[in-house]
């Protein structure tokens, strides 16, 4: 008897039918208008402090670029970011502003070095732990032999001095390639910063490199299932909902910058400053009952 040879089945559909998560591409200004106008809880503090923490190379100084390119309307290098790879380009801990023209936002961002594998390469946990609590003086130099260490701590700290929200970078396109070393001390980070009570979140960074769709068109982010599988991943792997991870492009090589890019860093940004403001919020009424 003479057989037909089957016909393959087709691979399985790389999007979703719609997207999972609302996107308002075309409200730009008023994602914009909103944080420029934002006051705090607090009318006393001055900033709300977000602190930026990722395995080397994931996009930490990078992002903070980005935020300052969409509110410059220019691309910006104030943090210096190193494209090579290798080791961690950032070498002391420093406060990064958010300028609006002339004007300064009520929100900043402190970099710190790259996560490494191993006890000798990369931020000492330690090191984070101490920035949560406000407790690093400002240009303190990470170093990360432990027998070299000589932390420039300050004596009292003010609200200010403060970390209101903990963002892990964490790049798309290594999830899956992340040292386990890497996860663990952002494990121990995770818990410290637990029992602070301060918030955490994910800016998922690079998407365009780990989904071909995405690289094509930014706005099928949240219709790309590779997205979503990666979300998931670092959900899994760092204990942040999804519902936390906000992935976003940085701005690499544009000359210019562009619509959509920016609003998912502005969107992303909406999030982490409201919740970073729900913690002052409640800082002020716990020292108002005091």
């Amino acid at each position: 008897m003479g057989g037909s040879e089957s016909t393959p089945p087709p691979p399985p559909p790389v999007e979703f039918d719609k997207p999972w998560r609302d996107t308002p591409w075309d409200n730009k200004a008023l994602l914009e208008k909103n944080l420029r106008e934002l006051k705090l809880s607090d009318p006393k503090v001055k900033y709300i402090r977000i602190l930026l923490a990722g395995e080397v190379g994931a996009g930490k100084s990078s992002l903070i670029n980005s935020v300052n390119s969409v509110f410059q309307k220019r691309i910006t290098t104030e943090a210096l970011a190193d494209n090579a790879g290798g080791r961690s380009f950032t070498k002391t801990y420093d406060t990064y502003y958010i300028r609006n023209g002339q004007s300064v936002l009520p929100f900043v961002f402190n970099d710190i070095m790259g996560l490494e594998p191993g006890e000798s390469h990369g931020a000492d946990p330690e090191d984070i732990a101490k920035a949560l609590e406000g407790l690093l003086k400002e240009g303190h130099n990470f170093n990360p032999v432990a027998s070299a260490k000589n932390y420039d701590c300050k004596s009292e700290t003010s609200p200010e001095d403060l970390t209101y929200c903990l963002v892990y970078v964490i790049a798309a396109d290594k999830v899956s390639m992340m040292n386990q070393e890497v996860f663990r001390k952002l494990r121990v980070i995770r818990q410290k910063a637990s029992s602070l009570g301060i918030p955490q979140a994910v800016i998922m960074t690079m998407v365009d490199e780990a989904c071909p769709l995405v690289k094509k068109d930014l706005r099928k982010i949240y219709t790309s299932k590779k997205i979503k599988e990666k979300m998931q991943e670092c959900s899994n792997s760092v204990g942040v909902p999804v519902s936390h991870i906000f992935p976003v492009k940085n701005y690499h090589e544009e000359s210019d910058t562009q619509n959509d890019i920016d609003v998912l860093i502005l969107r992303a940004l909406t999030h982490i400053v409201q919740i970073a403001d729900d913690l002052l919020n409640r800082r002020k009424r716990g020292s108002e009952k005091c």
